[in-house]
């Protein structure tokens, strides 16, 4: 839920500053979101490239490539949380409610 909530403030930002700031030259805003899919999000721009789209594809492809890449992510650590704790909340809850 930690790394949905970061992915959504900086979505956020990203959408204030691209819709409402005013730059002189191009801003770098939206590198934070790719930061955060990284590296699952690299296998959406290889394979727009290799598929022929030039500069990463349209832009919907990049959206649906960026939050299918957060959802994968966040299912990872997910995974990987309670990889490392055992699962242990839930047979904590599972104790005491039997």
């Amino acid at each position: 839920m930690i790394y949905l909530g970061i992915v959504l403030a900086t979505a956020g930002f990203v959408t204030v500053d691209t819709l409402f700031v005013h730059h002189e030259d191009a801003s770098f805003a939206g590198v934070w979101l790719f930061f955060l899919a990284a590296p699952t999000v690299f296998v959406f721009l290889v394979g727009s490239s290799l598929g022929g789209a030039e500069s990463g594809g349209p832009t919907w492809f990049l959206l649906l490539g960026l939050t299918v890449s957060v959802l994968v992510q966040s299912l990872a650590i997910g995974w990987f949380v309670r990889l490392l704790t055992g699962g242990h909340r839930n047979r904590s809850t599972a104790a005491r409610g039997a």
